[in-house]
Order: structure tokens, then sequence, then C-alpha cells
């Protein structure tokens, strides 16, 4: 069975918790390191307790060159400082988890071109791709509620709302992520300047083949700790029965997105690498539904499904995983 030796960059975050907790149950995975300056020498479960009895690797100080895929789960604006700092051999493939390469604007770093790695929009690129830029959570949630009307040019203004759990903010202490904040609280933020709305509009128009899809976007910090719930709302004057037809052929050949006619909500993702997608319509408008869970879809499990397809494993190996439904 072929063997990916695997590197971790920024392990100690919830982001690297749950890389670990993924690839230690994929077939094909050796993790050979995961490092942390700031946990050095100490045990992986240690800092991620969930992995007691499943793991004795110990976080690295060092970076060891010996493998086919490096990891990058650090802050945004981190990835292109850590590269800049550290020469990487050029047969290690890098997949990054933050921000910093996903637009055409900063997709090259020295010799290392990033292709977007959302694998609905660009399957066949990410399997020839060296280097990947992994979408973020809001931004995949979005796009995959948006990627079949845009796929035909039926996209315009766009108005949508989401809500994230609190583990999209990382593990740094925040006024608005300590608990006693959190608990029955609900806040909007970032209104209409979200910094995911730039890959948004790069993969809409790269789809549509014009700027036309304006999406105004309004994202809310939820009362829970992952997930999150999207609603897209747009003009469309096809029929209900249509526009189910135009995405159920769309996404028939992905594997982890799915189109249901029942009503959707987040414990039937939390815990996977699925999207799901409902749709409802009254008059001409539309309302798109999309649920991610954005620690699996929208940052680690979708990382993994991007290093299977590089290294040519059916997409879905290592994230057949059961929602926590109750």
């Amino acid at each position: 069975m072929q063997k990916i030796n695997i590197g971790i960059v920024g392990g100690a975050g919830y982001t690297g918790g749950e890389l670990l907790r993924v690839l230690l149950r994929h077939p094909n995975a050796h993790i050979s390191f995961v490092h942390s300056t700031s946990n050095a020498g100490e045990f992986v479960s240690k800092v991620h307790a969930d992995l007691v009895g499943d793991t004795h690797l110990k976080f690295a100080s060092e970076l060891d060159q010996n493998i086919d895929v490096l990891f990058l789960c650090v802050g945004h604006g981190d990835a292109k400082k850590f590269l800049a700092a550290n020469e990487i051999k050029s047969s290690v493939k890098i997949i990054d988890l933050s921000q910093d390469f996903r637009l055409a604007s900063t997709a090259t770093i020295g010799d290392r071109q990033f292709v977007y790695g959302l694998p609905e929009l660009q399957r066949e690129a990410v399997k020839d791709a060296k280097n990947i830029a992994n979408p973020g959570c809001f931004a995949t949630a979005i796009q995959l509620g948006l990627l079949p009307l845009a796929a035909k040019g039926l996209l315009n203004d766009v108005y949508t709302t989401g809500i994230t759990g609190s583990t999209g903010a990382g593990q740094g202490l925040a006024a608005t992520s300590h608990f006693s904040w959190r608990a029955n609280n609900i806040q909007a933020y970032k209104t209409l300047q979200h910094q995911h709305l730039n890959e948004i509009g790069q993969s809409l128009a790269q789809l549509q083949g014009n700027q036309n899809a304006n999406v105004n976007f309004v994202p809310w910090r939820g009362d829970f700790t992952r997930g999150i719930f999207i609603t897209s709302v747009v003009a469309c004057d096809e029929s209900i029965e249509a526009v189910y037809e135009l995405y159920e052929a769309y996404y028939e050949s992905h594997p982890f997105t799915h189109v249901s006619k029942n009503n959707i909500d987040l414990k039937q993702v939390v815990n996977t690498n699925k999207c799901l997608i409902h749709i409802e319509k009254q008059g001409n408008k539309i309302a798109i539904h999309s649920v991610i869970d954005n620690l699996l879809k929208g940052a680690v499990g979708q990382a993994v499904q991007n290093m299977n397809l590089i290294f040519g494993l059916d997409e879905g190996v290592g994230l057949q995983l059961k929602a926590n439904y109750f």
C-alpha cells in the first residue's frame, strides 16, 4: 500500500489537532513529524487530549525534509513568513490552510505556484498540483451553494447570511471567544467585508466568465462550537424542479456534496467532510441553504481530500466519518 510521508507545521491548534485525528486513521498516511516550537518534546496527546491512546508522537522543533507533503496549519500571514524563512525541498508538496495563497495575485512565492483547492471547482487542477491553497471555511460553504448557478451564468446580486461556531476563531483568547460571551449570544461581524469574499468572487468569476456575481455577505458568530450554516438568496426564474436538476447534475460526481429536498441542519454534517444543500423558492427568488463542518470540509477534511487527489488516491480515502447526530 502506498504510504505518504507527512509533516505538519502548527500542530497545536484546532486545525492541527483535527488533521492529526483524521490522518492517524488514514490507511495511506504516515505522520513523520508534528512541528511546534512552543510544545517541542511534549507528547501530542498532552495538547490534544482526544488522541490519548491513539499515538505516541511528540512535537518536534526541527523540520524533517524526508517527507512527501507538508501541511501548514498556521495563522493567516504566517504561512508566507514560514516559507520565506525555511527552504523546503522542491519535491515536497505543500497544502496551506491559511489564506496567504488563495488569490491569483498572491498564489506564488519563489518557485512555488499554489492552486486553489476547492475540488468541486478544480478537481483536475488539484490532481496536477504541487502546492494547494486550501479554501476558507465560509468561502467553501458559500461557494458550494452557488457553483451550479455560476456554471450556468445565472448569478448577479447574491445576499448571503452565515453563522459559524466558535472553533472558527481559533484557540487564541479574545473577548468574543470566551464561553461567557458566546453562551446564549449571537453577533454579526465583518459585515459586507469578510476576508473570504475575494476568493468567492474569484471562483464565481472563473465559472461565469464575468464579474457579475456580487456577493453581499453578513457573517454571524454563533453559540455553538463547530459548523457553518449558510443561506444565500438570489433571483431566479427557473422552476424549483429545474434548479434541483441543475444542482444534482453538477454534484453527481462529487462524493462529499449532497443535494437534499428535505430541510437540513448542522448536526447532519458535524464531524464529517460533507456539504449538504437544500433549496427553497418563493416567487422569483430562491434560497440556497448549505451546511458544513468548519474544521473538516471547511479546513482539514478538504485538505486531506486534496492530498488524496494529488497522490492519485480516491478522494474519499480516510474521510468516511460519521456525523455526531445525537
